[in-house]
């Protein structure tokens, strides 16, 4: 009932993400929310983000943000990071992870998609046949709405973590 919202992996951190190893496995492109994924909500690209864009570039990845935030957000976190955006995206909608990919020259089976929200950026990647890729929220403060689907998503993690044990039970 709950797997069309859950993503491919769930880490901590998307700054703990192996994407040296995922370029290895054949991905090129890496599409990524931005509040509380690369930074808390609203903050503009701190060092660490910096740090992130300038590596993916040396691996070979190309990258897009991709927000359902107004274009002067966006344009505020890319101003030193300096990759392909799009703004006011309408996640889940699948038409702008298109975009996205389009823009990156990349395809379904190229893409990763990297978010912090499930019923936005996870359900959308998979809609569109993205691998997703979930990461903990950067920052306890959110705005209400998401605070809300932050309860619902606390269900649905449940349901996941259910399905990962017994499958991973099963291996052994």
């Amino acid at each position: 009932m709950f797997d069309r919202f859950f993503p491919d992996e769930y880490v901590a951190s998307t700054y703990v993400i192996p994407f040296e190893k995922l370029y290895e496995e054949g991905y090129r492109g890496v599409i990524f929310d931005i509040d509380n994924t690369l930074v808390p909500h609203g903050a503009p690209a701190d060092e660490r983000a910096e740090k992130l864009f300038r590596r993916l570039k040396k691996i070979g990845f190309s990258s897009c943000l991709i927000s359902n935030n107004r274009e002067a957000r966006v344009k505020m976190f890319n101003r030193n990071i300096q990759t392909q955006y799009i703004y006011n995206a309408h996640k889940p909608s699948v038409k702008n992870y298109v975009r996205a990919m389009e823009i990156m020259g990349t395809d379904r089976e190229t893409t990763l998609f990297v978010g912090d929200q499930l019923f936005t950026d996870v359900w959308g990647a998979r809609k569109a046949g993205i691998h997703s890729i979930l990461v903990r929220p950067i920052h306890p403060k959110e705005e209400i709405q998401i605070v809300l689907k932050r309860r619902l998503e606390k269900i649905v993690l449940y349901f996941y973590a259910r399905k990962k044990n017994r499958s991973g039970q099963k291996k052994d």
